[in-house]
């Protein structure tokens, strides 16, 4: 049955401009229907705030603000505002439509995503929060289900401005805060304050579930997600899809940092790392597909045409069981043959007549056959209903449950696939442990062997290794080698500095911060100073052929870059003009010094300046670019120019030294 029949705006003209066609989605503040602005004769999107909160100034305050805040974004990843108005009790948002279905619904369907998928989808998302941070805005309500995916695979984010922590006017505001709440950043929840630090941390946590199909953090309640906020850093996504690359556990721990001076400070900073991130991936490494990953389904869509909130195709609804007794009943009716119909008694007369004597054995023969027929017919029918209501019997009280199988010092991916084979649902929580592996199980809520509904959950708590780790010498390690190690002991790796070293191999790890042996907290991030190697001299290579530069350059150790620029000097053209490091500088071996060469020596008109005295000839000459030389007769000279090395009129090249001479007394 279509829900949108019963809804008394559907179908009407709301404000004399907009014609109500159906409804799209229903949430705790308002209504989102499809509708047609009769003006302008388009399809859009009424999202109409509920009649009971109308009354609430301060709701329809947020309400107005939404409209204003995405009104002043003109960004091609931002759902746009059209109009904003008041009809009766209704206050409605008119805005752009976009067909098509939430990340959310994507993620439901699809469990997680390929990291190119996931990158396809954070990066149109930093876009749209990059604009808004730029503008002086922060949404505060990032999200899967503000995250629209149209039809044709454009990224747009919605609700912006709009807080969505519903008050006790709405019922279901419970469900609403659960919702929002996992994306909530810790300063958030401490003092209430949200700037763009806050909508990176959401960021973070979206990019965390749209690889790991799974939320960092989940508890029954608000308040244990809220407390698993503020004390526990979120996992990297490799601890639940060990194929993932590091860089992008390095994004999700950069962008979900509990304190927000550790975080990207804004999401247009944020982008440019995962643009960095996805620039250092392999395709093979794009293309990873998480265990948590479910294939689409094929086939096209089961909705109507007035559902378009979904452009995933959707599993066909399962009817539920008969009750047992309507399944023997039935299973009875259809196994049980009716009994044959009695053929017909022959007259009387012609029995007489053909076989006086036999008429009455034959007769005799039929009834006891047919009785013998109808026996076995009620025998097998009785075995039938025995063993059905056996088979009843037996799933009441055991087919329908199972035991948790021994998951206990499995990886979480191994331990989830064991389970669901059983068909138990799977949640996770983190504890410490000193002697179970990090990322590995340590226990099972019920325990292992317990007997369980088959359709149960089983809780899978996993180690996050020793409460105190020790910080491991990694001197000498390469720094792709250290960053693991840190990784397994469940440590993070921080800034990473680079610094020259006679003894230490170029891209080597130097030394730590904390140092080695220092005991801290798992995912304390360390420092890193990386070796760029020894120390070396740059030869000045300026004035030489761009060949000979090179060569020496590349003789000294160094590679070699060309600038594609050119510039005026006083070296020829096509020789070295300048060089980055330039002489004195020092580089280690392998590393890159830069060259730009030259356009030649900028030709300027050199002005007249005899007759002119010695402060207007300088004036004259160094403003046109050139080097002053003045040279006085040796006796009674007088302040005015007698001749000059460059006559006036001619051209010299900028900056070479025009030499002008004094006139004598004599």
């Amino acid at each position: 049955m279509d829900t949108t029949l019963q809804d008394p705006l559907v179908g009407q003209l709301l404000d004399g401009r907009y014609q109500v066609q159906a409804r799209i989605a229903a949430g705790g503040m308002a209504t989102v229907y499809r509708a047609v602005d009769t003006r302008l004769d388009r399809v859009l999107a009424l999202k109409v705030m509920h009649p009971a909160l109308a009354a609430d100034t301060a709701f329809v305050d947020r309400f107005i603000r939404e409209a204003k805040s995405a009104a002043r974004l003109d960004h091609p990843n931002v759902v746009g505002v059209f109009d904003q108005g008041t009809d009766g009790t209704y206050v409605y948002l008119a805005m752009e439509y976009v067909a098509g279905c939430t990340l959310r619904d994507v993620l439901r369907e699809r469990g997680a995503l390929q990291p190119r998928a996931a990158l396809d989808v954070l990066e149109p998302i930093l876009a749209a929060l990059g604009a808004a941070h730029r503008a002086g805005l922060v949404h505060r309500d990032m999200k899967p289900e503000n995250v629209l995916i149209g039809d044709d695979g454009r990224v747009k984010v919605a609700d912006f401005g709009l807080v969505r922590t519903v008050g006790t006017h709405t019922a279901d505001s419970t469900g609403t805060l659960l919702g929002s709440v996992s994306y909530l950043a810790p300063e958030q929840i401490e003092d209430g304050t949200a700037g763009p630090p806050a909508d990176v941390y959401a960021c973070g946590v979206v990019l965390f579930e749209m690889l790991t199909g799974g939320k960092p953090h989940t508890g029954g309640t608000a308040a244990q997600v809220l407390y698993q906020h503020l004390h526990e850093d979120v996992p990297a996504p490799s601890t639940y899809a060990p194929e993932l690359a590091p860089q992008l556990d390095d994004l999700v721990a950069a962008a979900t940092a509990r304190r927000p001076e550790l975080r990207p400070q804004d999401a247009v900073t944020l982008l440019a790392q995962a643009r960095t991130a996805r620039a250092e991936l392999s395709d093979a490494q794009l293309d990873t597909v998480p265990p948590q990953a479910v294939e689409a389904p094929e086939g096209g869509s089961e909705a109507g045409p007035e559902d378009r909130t979904s452009v995933l195709p959707r599993l066909a609804a399962v009817q539920p069981p008969l009750p047992l007794e309507e399944q023997l009943n039935r299973t009875s009716r259809l196994e049980t043959p009716p009994a044959p119909p009695a053929p017909p008694a022959p007259a009387a007369e012609q029995t007489t007549r053909l076989r006086p004597a036999a008429a009455a054995p034959r007769s005799g023969a039929v009834a006891g056959l047919l009785r013998a027929r109808r026996k076995t017919v009620s025998v097998v029918a009785a075995v039938l209903l025995v063993l059905l209501v056996g088979a009843g019997v037996w799933y009441i009280n055991s087919g329908q449950f199972t035991t948790v199988p021994a998951v206990l010092d499995m990886t979480q991916a191994k331990a989830e696939q064991t389970l669901r084979a059983e068909g138990l649902d799977v949640k996770v929580k983190h504890a410490y442990s000193p002697n179970v592996e990090r990322g590995h199980v340590m226990a099972t809520d019920p325990e292992i062997g317990k007997r369980i509904r088959g359709t149960n959950t089983v809780t899978l708590t996993l180690s996050k290794g020793p409460e105190i780790v020790q910080v491991p010498d990694l001197a000498g390690t390469p720094i792709a080698d250290a960053k693991r190690k840190l990784r397994d002991l469940g440590l993070t790796v921080g800034t990473v500095r680079k610094e020259f070293s006679d003894e230490v191999a170029k891209g080597s790890v130097i030394a730590t911060d904390p140092a080695a042996g220092s005991k801290r907290r798992p995912d304390t991030a360390v420092a890193l100073t990386v070796s760029r190697g020894a120390a070396a001299d740059v030869p000045d290579v300026t004035g030489r052929d761009r060949a000979d530069a090179e060569a020496t350059l590349r003789g000294a150790g160094f590679d070699v870059k060309i600038d594609d620029r050119t510039v005026h000097s006083p070296h020829d053209k096509g020789k070295v003009a300048r060089q980055s490091p330039g002489q004195g500088g020092k580089l280690g071996k392998g590393e890159t010094v830069t060259l730009t060469l030259s356009e030649g020596p900028e030709m300027v008109t050199v002005p007249d300046v005899t007759g002119k005295s010695t402060d207007e000839a300088k004036q004259a000459l160094t403003g046109a670019g050139f080097e002053v030389e003045v040279k006085k007769p040796f006796l009674f000279p007088k302040d005015t120019v007698d001749s000059q090395s460059v006559a006036g009129g001619e051209q010299a090249p900028k900056g070479s030294k025009i030499t002008i001479r004094l006139k004598s007394a004599l």
